[in-house]
């Protein structure tokens, strides 16, 4: 039984991943939820090791949650999808930069700094949250400049 449940995790995650991947939205939050929900079950329930979500999986889940949010412009529940990634696997630095991203559009600059240069150290080859931490510092000074 906890095996058949860890499979049955495992392919609401790749069904989740697939329809991702197409852009079908609204049935991929649907499967990353249901997985976020087994995961959860799972842990309280204290099942076998083998049945157990992966943290790297549990994050993805989160972010990829997170990133149909973020889509829908429904920034609130998108960071705290990407806080619980963080809060699951801290050294994914994907979660981190989607967070600074929100931050940032919100004006929030200075926790959007943290997260982006987070993100940066965690991976610093990571080209995007490179050049949002400057478009960042940028809007920031220019922020400052005229004394908003």
């Amino acid at each position: 039984m906890e095996g058949q449940q860890g499979q049955q995790s495992h392919a609401t995650l790749a069904l989740a991943q697939a329809h991702f991947k197409k852009g079908e939205y609204a049935e991929a939050e649907a499967l990353y939820s249901a997985y976020i929900r087994q995961c959860a079950c799972a842990a309280s329930l204290g099942t076998a090791p083998g049945s157990k979500c992966s943290p790297e999986d549990l994050a993805t889940a989160y972010n990829n949650r997170g990133q149909i949010k973020y889509f829908r412009v429904d920034f609130d529940e998108a960071m705290d999808d990407y806080t619980s990634a963080i809060e699951v696997q801290p050294d994914f630095e994907v979660p981190y930069y989607n967070r600074g991203l929100i931050l940032y559009r919100l004006g929030y600059f200075d926790h959007a700094l943290e997260d982006f240069k987070k993100a940066l150290d965690l991976n610093p080859g990571f080209q995007d949250a490179t050049l949002s931490l400057k478009q960042t510092l940028l809007d920031k000074e220019e922020k400052q400049r005229r004394n908003y």
